[in-house]
């Protein structure tokens, strides 16, 4: 099968590697490589062919900016997609991303799934809890030299290899015509997360709980949190700090 992954980040460059050994013909492209999905600059060439393309792109901003990233850049691979012939677009998002509309780049994500589901083309989303490799950047929003500041805003993130697992078999099957939940094994608030994180790497600072601390402090209640019907994936938060420590 040709595929195509748009965007050559943390997801799409494993996403990439993952296809390919499963020994389908696999293009990833990205701004570096030429793509401009903005103006819709080397687009056709991308999607040329393909099966299916899978968009893991992000926009540059988290604030208001982010709705016309996704308003113009969906709308763009779409149209391409349609005059390429291809069958299945698979779209990455986020677990509750509609729950929260008060965070400008949540509504940027739920404003990128409408726009898939009244597109041309058979789709599936895939929406993901917050991936173990962020918990440590977004400690970094709050944190000092004394201290790090977090919510207690209920999570159950998901190792990124466990995300690019399911992507790959959701890329290479029919499409769901709707949206898959993924999630971890274990639910943490965030300040617990930040604990742990702490005590594994033997950072003496202590975590203070502050529900006014960071991005996360806009969130309330747990709709972030997967529902029943979400898969869990296997890989626990502990075990992949531990490893990731160790290198």
């Amino acid at each position: 099968m040709k595929i195509t992954v748009i965007g050559t980040g943390l997801i799409g460059s494993r996403l990439a590697d993952v296809l390919e050994r499963q020994g389908h013909h696999v293009t990833a492209v990205s701004r570096s490589s030429g793509l401009d999905l903005l103006t819709g600059e080397g687009l056709d060439q991308a999607v040329a062919g393909a099966h299916t393309v899978v968009n893991v792109t992000n926009s540059p901003t988290f604030d208001e900016q982010s709705l016309d990233f996704f308003r113009t850049t969906v709308g763009n691979l779409l149209d391409a997609g349609d005059k390429a012939g291809v069958r299945h677009q698979v779209a990455l998002s986020i677990v509750g991303v509609d729950q929260v509309p008060q965070l400008d780049y949540y509504r940027a994500k739920t404003l990128q799934e409408d726009l898939l589901r009244g597109g041309p083309t058979p789709y599936s989303i895939v929406r993901a809890t917050q991936f173990f490799e962020f918990v440590e950047p977004t400690m970094s929003w709050t944190s000092d030299d004394s201290a790090v500041r977090l919510p207690a805003t209920p999570l159950q993130p998901i190792a990124a290899d466990d995300v690019v697992d399911v992507l790959a078999e959701v890329a290479t099957a029919a499409p769901l015509t709707g949206t898959l939940d993924i999630a971890g094994p274990e639910r943490f608030t965030l300040d617990e997360l930040g604990r742990i994180t702490l005590a594994a790497k033997g950072d003496g600072r202590p975590v203070v709980t502050d529900d006014q601390a960071g991005l996360f402090a806009a969130v309330r209640g747990d709709v972030l949190t997967p529902g029943p019907e979400a898969r869990l994936a296997p890989t626990h938060y502990r075990d992949w700090l531990a490893a990731a420590i160790a290198g």
